[in-house]
């Protein structure tokens, strides 16, 4: 068995940081898509030159054909436009919902028993856009944003702490943005409950900073958005699918009936492995906790109605 084939599309920051990663594991044969010709192509250049340098023996082609790509065992979609400061992720969504729609689509012809992985935004939508034009089944169609959100809820209690990431276990689901619902009650440093360690009022600071967090890096970066850790947040998913971990991730996936929540993409624990979302985790929720995910699944709701007009 050779190493299997892994197709990133868009070779922009997000997918040419997130192609890096994974052609350095070492673990996969790595296709880098866009559009744009020349960006893909160089990137993988420069990345196949630096694999001497970092010991790796992953291959990588950059390319602007969907038949190199042929016969992925998994696909990630970067490709779109992104959110410019000041741009709510709803403006997004005609422009993107277009771009995914024809991704989605090629991917399908060539690649017909691929895991789809959903980075472009608004996220949720997106995501509910390949699955409706992949016609995949719902286990092999997922969302990455949840995995980001814990992430930078990790990473900031852990700075407010001063202790290592590592001891730090956060669980955030819902919509991506302003509409996340963290559950601070499942969130422990070394097993111990976050109310333990810190006050209210410090945990609401903290989550208000996770729920801006993309924001807040667009904002200070003036040009572009964060990539750095949602090309390593989109790499632990794979990671978890590609080596059947069943790892418990919080990903955007079909919900049907669970947490109430009914033929919608949502941010939700699953449980990930070579088959993609192998269960949806029932945590048991708090009635506010219920609410604020509702709220979350009606303005996603929301959004699926607008895009079906591109459709």
């Amino acid at each position: 068995m050779g190493r299997e084939k892994i197709t990133v599309i868009g070779a922009g920051n997000v997918g040419g940081t997130t192609a890096q990663r994974l052609v350095e594991t070492g673990r996969y044969d790595v296709v880098l898509l866009d559009i744009v010709d020349g960006i893909p192509q160089g990137k993988s250049l420069d990345l196949m030159q630096a694999a001497p340098l970092v010991g790796s023996n992953g291959r990588i082609e950059g390319t602007m054909d969907y038949k190199v790509s042929a016969g992925s065992s998994l696909v990630v979609i970067t490709s779109g436009v992104p959110r410019k400061p000041g741009m709510s992720r709803e403006q997004l969504l005609e422009t993107n919902a277009r771009v995914v729609r024809d991704v989605a689509k090629q991917v399908a012809a060539v690649s017909p028993s691929a895991i789809l992985i959903v980075v472009t935004n608004p996220l949720d939508a997106m995501t509910y856009v390949a699955h409706k034009v992949s016609k995949f089944p719902r286990e092999r169609v997922m969302g990455m944003a949840g995995v980001l959100d814990s992430a930078r809820l990790q990473s900031f209690i852990a700075a407010e702490l001063k202790v290592s990431a590592d001891s730090v276990q956060a669980m955030v689901i819902g919509g991506h943005g302003d509409q996340m619902v963290p559950l601070i009650r499942y969130t422990t440093v070394a097993g111990v409950p976050l109310s333990e360690w810190l006050p209210k009022e410090r945990i609401d600071a903290l989550v208000k900073r996770t729920q801006e967090g993309g924001a807040e890096v667009v904002s200070l970066l003036k040009t572009g958005s964060a990539y750095y850790a949602p090309s390593a947040a989109i790499v632990a998913m794979v990671d978890a699918i590609m080596l059947d971990s069943k790892k418990i991730m919080p990903c955007a996936a079909l919900c049907r009936g669970e947490y109430g929540v009914d033929d919608l993409f949502v941010g939700v624990p699953a449980k990930l492995g070579r088959r993609g979302v192998e269960e949806i985790v029932r945590l048991s929720l708090t009635k506010d906790e219920q609410a604020a995910l509702a709220k979350s699944a009606a303005s996603v709701k929301e959004l699926c109605a607008l895009v079906d007009r591109y459709l």
